[in-house]
């Protein structure tokens, strides 16, 4: 399991590499608890002043393993129980633990963060990369989130508002389509876009410049920030969100008897 994700210290800089690329990186739940793990060893580690955050091959992140999902019925059943028990009550906690969960405590790590994001990044792929403080995209990744053709209003970590603003948002919802780098920049939500083949140089070339820095100033730079946002309520909209989520499962459990209305094939062939 170990070799889904790399892990590496140097220079002060923990980076954590996505090692999935046959999957497009795709997030089973050992892949999402090793992950965590990661985290917060790189997060407890005096040594370390900046966490970097990338992925192996064509694609950052593809989202949730679907593939998984569908094959795998026991574990599915394990997660999610008997609804007609239990309502959907083991899936919320699952998923508030799992996704919601892990991406706030990522987001609130008082280290700076980067993503380096090439390729696809896709739904569950957006909150590994949202909340990371910093983003930079190579100039052939693109950013989406079509779970609305899932009968889903959107990933449990619905950060849509915030990154790209209430509009784009929206469009990036209702079309499932995909921005691009470029847009992506221009919206505020990547820092810099770079050419693929020097992605990973400007990451790093970015991670010591910040490393150079003085650590309790930058934690108490990154808590300024992420308090100013969630005085402005964003931390109350992120729960809302999921709530909201859970709404959409419960709403497909009720037409097909599962938690989502189309599967893996069927949204490939979408």
């Amino acid at each position: 399991m170990e070799d889904v994700i790399l892990y590496e210290v140097a220079d002060k800089v923990a980076t954590i590499t996505l090692n999935r690329p046959e999957q497009r990186n795709a997030q089973d739940q050992p892949f999402l608890e090793l992950l965590d793990s990661l985290w917060t060893k790189a997060a407890e580690d005096k040594e370390v002043k900046v966490i970097v955050l990338r992925a192996n091959g064509p694609h950052f992140s593809a989202g949730h393993d679907l593939s998984q999902s569908e094959a795998n019925a026991k574990s599915y059943a394990e997660i999610s129980g008997d609804f007609r028990k239990t309502g959907l009550l083991n899936l919320h906690n699952w998923e508030a633990k799992h996704y919601l969960g892990f991406s706030r405590k990522w987001r609130d790590v008082p280290k700076p963060s980067i993503a380096a994001v090439q390729g696809a990044c896709i739904a569950g792929g957006l909150m590994l990369a949202w909340p990371c403080d910093l983003i930079v995209a190579a100039d052939n990744a693109k950013f989406s989130d079509p779970v609305v053709r899932m009968g889903i209003g959107g990933v449990e970590y619905h950060a849509h508002t915030w990154e790209l603003g209430a509009r784009k948002a929206k469009e990036m919802l209702f079309t499932a389509g995909a921005i691009d780098a470029a847009t992506a920049e221009k919206l505020g939500m990547v820092n810099r876009v770079v050419a693929a083949d020097q992605l990973w140089a400007e990451v790093d070339k970015l991670a010591q410049q910040i490393a150079k820095m003085p650590p309790h100033a930058l934690a108490m730079a990154k808590r300024a920030v992420n308090v100013t946002t969630d005085i402005m309520g964003q931390q109350s909209a992120l729960q809302a969100c999921f709530d909201i989520h859970q709404l959409g499962h419960a709403s497909a459990l009720v037409q097909n008897d599962y938690m989502v209305l189309m599967g893996l094939e069927e949204l490939k062939k979408a």
